[in-house]
């Protein structure tokens, strides 16, 4: 299991809640992601290179540091997912994998 797998699963492992939006205008961007064998992203790689685990980004993203995603509270957990913007060229789906 690698650095992004473990910090996965110990992501799943916790619950966290977020209930504010952020301004994310003029923050890095996720460019590719990383997934599992289950197809779970499990890291993300931003548009200035940096490579973070999936707790990190969500992080990251609730503290309005990653532009273009919103963290939603589903499956009993918060994940990450891009903002509804009718692309689906730009959705964390179909970013190339690092």
């Amino acid at each position: 299991m690698d650095q992004f797998e473990a910090a996965y699963e110990s992501y799943k492992s916790k619950q966290t809640n977020i209930d504010q939006p952020v301004d994310t205008s003029g923050k890095e961007e996720i460019i590719a992601v990383r997934r599992n064998e289950e197809d779970n992203i499990i890291a993300v790689k931003t548009n200035t290179g940096r490579e973070l685990d999936y707790p990190t980004a969500l992080s990251e993203a609730k503290a309005g540091k990653i532009a273009h995603v919103d963290v939603i509270h589903k499956y009993g957990r918060d994940i990450l997912r891009s903002e509804p913007d009718g692309i689906k060229d730009n959705n964390l789906s179909e970013l190339p994998d690092f």
